[in-house]
């Protein structure tokens, strides 16, 4: 790929991961305060860690492409400060939008760039970029799976849920 194809193809990622930011934001706000203990199976994160795990690790990969190399892996305890679903929110409305613009300054040499993940693998930050997408998505998919057995309503996501005003009028 020249960089001129990959400065295109991080354009297209970065509007989409925007678009993405009031769905991720509408699922953590979804979700019922007073259960963010809950968890589908003892090995699986509670709704908080998972929450936590999106909104701190999404920044962390959108950072990584903007950086060119992967800082620690945030900690995702209590003292990310990251408490509730507005936290959630407010952190995730505060560092996405940021990032991105650092990464949408970025020119095509330094996207097809290597980074190096820990030494687990070396890509281009190009395609960091894009697996950041795929992580949001496929976590927030996880997350929106937790919501009605901790007594939540799925929002709309792609499309209207059974959970929605327009689904629900018609059950």
């Amino acid at each position: 790929m020249n960089p001129q194809d990959a400065k295109l193809v991080s354009d297209f990622l970065l509007a989409t991961l925007e678009t993405e930011i009031p769905t991720t934001t509408n699922v953590f706000r979804a979700l019922p305060s007073d259960r963010l203990d809950y968890r589908p199976d003892p090995v699986s994160k509670t709704a908080l860690g998972l929450m936590r795990h999106i909104a701190l690790e999404d920044v962390w990969f959108l950072k990584a492409v903007a950086d060119g190399t992967f800082a620690a892996i945030p900690d995702d305890s209590d003292e990310c400060g990251v408490m509730t679903p507005a936290d959630a929110v407010a952190f995730y409305n505060d560092h996405m939008p940021a990032v991105i613009s650092r990464i949408r300054t970025m020119s095509g040499e330094a996207l097809l760039q290597e980074v190096d993940l820990f030494g687990m693998m070396k890509l281009p930050a190009l395609q960091f970029l894009s697996m950041a997408l795929r992580h949001s998505t496929h976590h927030r998919g996880q997350l929106t799976a937790y919501l009605r057995a901790m007594g939540g309503k799925v929002p709309s996501v792609y499309g209207p849920s059974a959970d929605t005003p327009l689904m629900a009028a018609k059950a």
